[in-house]
């Protein structure tokens, strides 16, 4: 493996855990903060690719078919926003196989290779180059490992050995190579409503998804950006509950533009 040049950037330092509180001041009313500060040290050694002129990245996360995809197309009408949505294509077809179909037909057998998979193609989301001054992604490289990676433990589909070697691997990633995440949109959505708005789209791969692995999903969502209880988290939290049908979402979106928008503008605000 070719090593990438070792520039100096801003880090993502290691996150214990959110104060999980409402801000009352300013125009980040609503945000919940973590521990982690946007004003950190520099430190070297860190591998980053075009890592000069730092861009902020928006995160926006949430279940399957909880609405990530309309908050990405509205929010891809402002001009200094670029979208960057999940790989899903490559997922599907990597040179003629289908991981993701494979993945929910065997999930012990196949976890760990769509999952690896899923961890190279996210990483590279974040490293993309963009022209607009700020990305927002669909999800990112951590809820691929604390959401997804770690159900695929707790339900047993994943064997511990398989858990080890993708945790090796993203602890060598998150530690040796700068992911600097500004903010992240989380879009609160009950399974039940997942479940039912899967059942509209009809995804052949979807099709075999129970409302009992959204509810595992929803959960991890919920110990991770509400409670901050699994994981460390990366960013400040926006929570928007997304239970609404698409006026009603769009008009949400309309509402907590300019917290969103903030982000964009203020790259090293304190919340």
């Amino acid at each position: 493996m070719t090593a990438a040049p070792a520039r100096v950037l801003l880090s993502l330092m290691p996150v214990r855990r959110p104060v999980v509180q409402t801000v009352r001041s300013g125009t980040t009313r609503g945000i919940r903060t973590g521990a982690h500060s946007r004003n950190q040290p520099v430190i070297a050694g860190k591998l980053v690719r075009n890592g000069d002129s730092r861009k902020t990245v928006i995160c926006v996360e949430g279940n399957i078919a909880s609405g990530k995809t309309t908050c990405l197309e509205y929010f891809s009408k402002t001009s200094n926003i670029e979208v960057q949505t999940e790989p899903v294509s490559k997922w599907r077809d990597v040179r003629g196989h289908n991981p993701l179909a494979l993945m929910y037909q065997d999930p012990q057998r196949w976890g760990i290779t769509l999952q690896t998979y899923i961890q190279l193609t996210m990483l590279d989301k974040h490293l993309s180059a963009t022209a607009a001054p700020t990305t927002m992604m669909e999800r990112s490289i951590f809820s691929a490992k604390y959401i997804f990676v770690e159900n695929l433990l707790q339900s047993g589909k994943m064997p511990e050995v398989d858990y080890v070697v993708l945790s090796e691997w993203f602890d060598w990633i998150t530690t040796n190579i700068s992911l600097p995440v500004d903010l992240i949109v989380y879009l609160q959505t009950s399974p039940q409503t997942c479940h039912e708005r899967l059942k509209q789209r009809c995804r052949e791969e979807e099709k075999v998804i129970p409302l009992e692995y959204l509810e595992s999903i929803h959960q991890l969502y919920e110990d991770w950006l509400i409670k901050g209880s699994s994981s460390p988290v990366p960013a400040p939290v926006l929570v928007i509950p997304a239970d609404l049908d698409l006026q009603k979402m769009l008009h949400k979106y309309e509402e907590h533009r300019e917290k969103i928008l903030t982000a964009s503008t203020k790259k090293h605000h304190t919340l």
